[in-house]
């Protein structure tokens, strides 16, 4: 029997994520595999996955009222992200549920050190578009924050961005996985948080390797600031006619590395909700990151806003 999820009527959100979802099918073993190799994992496991998804149970565990907009598929995996959003206390009103499709899915290899490779297969989330977002007009236009990433296709993202900025909601862009943007996408974007091989990739040839150099092409295109992601090494972040701003990483133990973007792009989404100021924010998303890779896991990883909190103080 299928549960009705339904709330679109009562809808009001803090933040509002166009969103991925997937289920992650995570081995774990000790090294990358060659091509034509066969290794043996040694642990495998199933979990709720999706940068989208992940950074909306990030806002969320930062005490925002998140609303996704999202499509998934009419299947066990769907019904997975149907109970952890409801779990979690996220508005579902404008999640599609595609009969007959599938859901997106991610094979994850987590390796000895803590890194990872990710192959993502989006399923029914590659079909969402302009219409879902114009349908969540009344939620886009009446949030503080909205945010999305490449898994989703363009045409949703740029829809809910014309719509957020009509508003003087702030937009949030993760631009991963990483791809050529329009311009006309960049223009409407807020806060750009790219890694930095994202940002040299979105940036184009003739950077030199340069991080100021490829953040200022990207802010030249119209984002309004970049926020550049740098592992153990911080973040530092770019916005117009200021000098950039570096804030150092944190020493942590590494579990593994999986969701940590996801949860500093959430986190940030919820602090901005809040009214911080975006070097302010940007503290708050570089601790909860920080957190985020002591444990195992994209949503086991993601920290509460207390423990933040805690670590910040």
């Amino acid at each position: 029997m299928s549960l009705d999820y339904s709330t679109a009527a009562c809808e009001t959100a803090d933040v509002v994520c166009v969103a991925s979802w997937n289920a992650d099918l995570v081995f774990r073993v000790a090294r990358p595999i060659a091509r034509g190799e066969t290794l043996m994992a040694g642990a495998f496991g199933i979990s709720p996955g999706g940068k989208g998804s992940n950074a909306a149970v990030a806002a969320a565990r930062q005490g925002a009222r998140v609303a996704l907009i999202a499509r998934i598929g009419d299947d066990d995996f769907g019904r997975m992200g149907l109970d952890l959003w409801q779990a979690e206390g996220i508005a579902t009103g404008h999640v599609e549920v595609a009969a007959g499709e599938r859901s997106g899915v991610a094979q994850i290899l987590v390796y000895d050190d803590g890194d990872n490779s990710i192959a993502v297969y989006p399923g029914a989330g590659s079909a969402l578009g302009a219409g879902h977002a114009l349908a969540a007009a009344e939620l886009l236009t009446h949030c503080r924050v909205v945010m999305a990433s490449c898994e989703v296709p363009v045409e949703a993202t740029l829809q809910a961005f014309r719509l957020a900025r009509q508003a003087n909601a702030i937009t949030v862009l993760n631009p991963a996985p990483a791809r050529p943007l329009p311009d006309e996408v960049l223009a409407l974007v807020d806060v750009l948080t790219p890694n930095e091989n994202e940002l040299f990739g979105l940036a184009g040839p003739g950077c030199a390797g340069s991080i100021d150099a490829a953040a200022a092409r990207l802010l030249a295109r119209g984002t309004r600031s970049v926020l550049v992601t740098l592992g153990a090494a911080g973040c530092r972040l770019f916005q117009r006619g200021q000098a950039p701003i570096d804030l150092a990483g944190r020493a942590m133990p590494v579990a593994d590395t999986i969701g940590a973007g996801d949860t500093f792009t959430g986190s940030l989404a919820a602090a901005l909700a809040r009214g911080l100021a975006l070097p302010d924010a940007m503290r708050w998303a570089n601790a909860a990151a920080a957190l985020s890779v002591t444990r195992h896991g994209a949503i086991s990883g993601i920290p509460a806003q207390a423990e933040v909190a805690a670590l910040l103080a």
